[in-house]
């Protein structure tokens, strides 16, 4: 055997290159992943099988004389021979007669495979184990050296097949039934007779590779629906994978999106004999060998790098053509033909189903140790969303929560004695229990390397006994929990680990609830209430809905009774968002409707509020944002307030907003009009005057026209009364445009559709002053702000009249 320093010259020295076709033994970069292996059929003086491994840069080899097979009773000797160079994975020929080695040479099997422990150790010790992701040759496998006799010069070996779901009772199954090449299709006589290759026996996937898509979820429901339009399906207990088929290869995506081809390796090959150009599959990742429960089997599995399986279960695209609109049967069947002829009990594997009775399927489901069933519509479409249309049923409540910190071990040698568990709900991490049973050593060394410490809490509260002797870490790291129940306070009973879950990120994490029927607010339903609305923050639409509840008061005595608009974001504010002022049929009884005459002379019926449960009912509807017009629906032609909107330019800071706020208040103080604040949620400020109804519209916007542009004439390098972005730069627009027939400005207490859930809120002039920013309240930290007296309220019973003494106090002010 060649020495370290020069691993191929036992290889270069036994070759004369100018008469064999054999690569030249040349060096390549040492990698840790993606390691080849393959196996070549030698018809040399001794037709034999040559077994070779990919490790620091060269092929391990050894001489398998009866060729291997898939039966663990049989152990195959395998002699050691020199180390080859890479590149001799990509010879099939004749070795000419004379030279050594000579005979043919066919590619028997070829894949990649990972090792099981340290190769270098295995090898040292003479016991090498690891996973083998071949065409012919899979699964987990063993090379053991044997104790050498006495004046014995080389390496014998064993090559044995472990006992795993890919083994085989057959001794010479695999080297009886696979006689042609795997990269070729040729036999040994037609390598021998050197004719041309056969590249259709092994068609290489020429259609374009489809692109990850958002997976469609289902929703947690308590029983499980009746009835033949539902097809229902064991819920596996694995990691959900989406496998994409086409040129350049397969890549395999996590639920997120995530790629985690390399992680599960050892899929590796298995569906390359699908016959498709392209394809896109959902499915499940498995363990193939199941010790104890199925997810912590999969950990261990990819952890030591044990044999997987993949459950395909529904087709979104096959050779360029779009699946998802189909139904569900019809994708199914297009699935079912494609894994036609995969063998049963292979790595590649078809999810089983039933159609209807529903409530016994999961009965038995249960009753076998499942984790549950996923129930399907059979007419349903594929949607990248979670939907109804898919259903799950779980046997006990799994759940998973983010790990937020330790309560510390008293026995030794256990790094902690329970693991502190949480959900980010839209104000932070919550507290959920803990759990300290279910830990197997390597679910302890796993969890050691993952969690990274930090010095203070993440959660928002913890109990004081358990927070006093913990150690926090950074809430990243997500794990799957089965317990028996929540408590009163919303803690886990009887909580067991299953184990990590590397394939969700912990800002998603909430709890599950089952379906059940909507919940009512304010005497309104509210359909989906689960929707994200503000994704970034979390909340939903029954949060939407539940604070204008709690505002409904509020905004009843202000925007009570005022045309609307409604800027609705039905799908949350990461899809389309519109704005409607209009009270089509559509439109909840509980939002009131008014005829108003616009400015072409047409009529047209406009909303308006009443009540608490007129704000809810738009909720509902998708609204997020209300904005009121600046007269009542008594007196439409006589304004009740005046309003500045200091909308900043880009470039412009909140102190730069504040100031003019502050400013405008003292100027129309001069002209003996008390104002009131409110920072509307996002940048700006609005500056209001309550009126008494005393003036028509174009009194009001005659008076907010003009003050706007004495501003801008008096200071013009830091206002603009003009709506013009190009007039804008670096200044502040005084948005005297809200005070016109018909136009609207955002309501006080109204939720805005900006991230973070901001809320239009208004203040004190003395609170405005200690203001970090417009966008300072949102839903998080509303409640207490609605517990506390309504400066607008206080400010709205001094009316003020514009009048002629008005304009006379204008005049003298512009002179001045």
């Amino acid at each position: 055997m060649a020495g370290p320093g020069d691993k191929l010259a036992d290889y270069s020295t036994r070759r004369d290159f100018s008469r064999t076709a054999e690569p030249e033994g040349k060096m390549h970069q040492v990698r840790r992943a993606g390691l080849q292996f393959l196996v070549q059929k030698h018809a040399a003086t001794r037709l034999h099988y040559d077994f070779r491994l990919e490790w620091n840069g060269v092929l391990l080899s050894w001489a398998v004389t009866k060729g291997p097979t898939a039966d663990p009773r049989q152990k195959r000797l395998a002699v050691r021979t020199e180390d080859h160079p890479l590149d001799y994975g990509d010879f099939e020929g004749t070795i000419p007669k004379g030279e050594y080695g000579g005979g043919t040479v066919m590619l028997w099997d070829e894949g990649t495979w990972l090792p099981k422990g340290d190769p270098d150790a295995g090898l040292t010790v003479g016991n090498l184990k690891v996973v083998l992701q071949g065409h012919r040759m899979r699964g987990a496998w063993a090379l053991v050296r044997m104790k050498p006799r006495k004046g014995e010069k080389r390496e014998n070996w064993l090559l044995i097949k472990e006992r795993d779901a890919l083994a085989s009772d057959e001794p010479d199954g695999l080297t009886a039934t696979q006689k042609v090449s795997v990269r070729t299709g040729r036999t040994m006589n037609e390598i021998a007779r050197g004719e041309k290759f056969k590249p259709a026996a092994t068609k290489k996937r020429d259609g374009k590779r489809p692109p990850f898509r958002k997976v469609q979820l289902a929703t947690l429901a308590e029983t499980a629906p009746e009835g033949d339009d539902w097809i229902h399906e064991t819920k596996f207990d694995g990691y959900r994978c989406l496998a994409s088929l086409g040129k350049g290869g397969t890549r395999l995506f996590t639920r997120s999106g995530n790629d985690w081809t390399n992680k599960f390796a050892a899929l590796d090959g298995a569906f390359d004999t699908l016959p498709c150009a392209s394809a896109l599959i959902d499915g499940e990742v498995m363990a193939a060998r199941i010790s104890g429960t199925a997810f912590s089997s999969l950990q261990d599995a990819l952890n030591i790098g044990d044999p997987l399986v993949f459950y395909a279960f529904d087709l979104l695209s096959l050779d360029g053509a779009d699946l998802a609109k189909l139904p569900q049967t019809a994708r199914r069947e297009a699935l079912t033909k494609l894994m036609a002829g995969m063998p049963e009990g292979g790595t590649l594997r078809m999810s089983q189903h039933v159609q209807g009775h529903g409530p016994e399927v999961f009965a038995a489901a249960c009753e076998a140790g499942a984790e549950g069933i996923i129930s399907k519509r059979c007419d349903a479409p594929y949607r990248g969303a979670r939907t109804k249309a898919w259903r799950k049923q779980k046997c006990t409540k799994r759940q998973e929560f983010v790990v937020g910190g330790l309560s510390p071990s008293e026995k030794r040698g256990r790094p902690f004695a329970s693991l502190l568990l949480g959900e980010f709900g839209p104000d932070g991490l919550r507290y959920r229990g803990r759990v300290g049973t279910g830990f197997t050593d390597a679910d302890f060394d796993r969890l050691e390397k993952t969690l990274k410490a930090r010095k203070t809490s993440p959660f928002i509260d913890v109990p004081a006994n358990i927070a006093r002797a913990a150690t926090w870490v950074t809430p990243k790291a997500v794990v799957e929990i089965d317990f028996a129940e929540f408590t009163a306070d919303g803690h886990i009973r009887h909580g067991t680990y299953l184990g990590l879950r590397e394939d969700k990120e912990a800002a998603t994490v909430t709890i599950e609830q089952p379906e059940t029927d909507s919940p009512v607010v304010a005497g309104v339903k509210i359909s989906n209430p689960d929707r994200r609305v503000f994704g970034d923050a979390g909340f939903t639409k029954l949060d939407v809905a539940r604070y204008y509840e709690r505002a409904g008061e509020r905004l009843t005595e202000i925007a009570g009774h005022r045309p609307l608009s409604l800027l609705r974001c039905p799908g949350g504010l990461e899809e389309a968002c519109f704005f409607q002022k209009h009270g089509h049929g559509a439109m909840p009884a509980a939002l009131q409707r008014i005829a108003i005459e616009e400015s072409n002379g047409e009529t047209a019926d406009y909303l308006y509020a009443t009540r608490a449960e007129s704000f809810v009912a738009a909720a509902q509807m998708g609204t997020v944002e209300f904005h009121i017009q600046g007269a009542r629906t008594d007196r439409l032609d006589r304004p009740d307030r005046l309003v500045f909107d200091l909308d900043p330019d880009e470039g412009l800071g909140w102190d730069d907003v504040r100031q003019t706020a502050l400013d405008l208040r003292g100027w129309l103080s001069d002209l003996a009009l008390e104002s009131g604040a409110m920072v509307t949620g996002g940048k700006g400020v609005h500056v209001w005057v309550p009126l008494r109804r005393t003036q028509g519209w174009d009194a009001v916007r005659g008076f907010a026209k003009t003050l706007a542009h004495v501003l801008e004439e008096k200071e013009p390098k830091r206002f603009t009364a003009s709506m013009s972005k190009a007039r804008r730069k670096g200044r502040i627009f005084i948005d005297w445009l809200r005070n016109e027939r018909g136009a609207t400005a955002v309501a006080p207490w109204s939720l805005r559709a900006r991230a973070g859930a901001p809320v239009a809120v208004p203040v004190g002039w003395d609170e405005l002053a200690n203001l970090k920013g417009a966008a300072t309240f949102t839903l998080t930290n509303i409640d207490t702000r609605l517990a506390a007296p309504c400066p607008y309220l206080k400010q709205a019973n001094s009316l003020h009249t514009l009048d002629a003494d008005t304009a006379t106090r204008l005049q003298d002010w512009i002179d001045s």
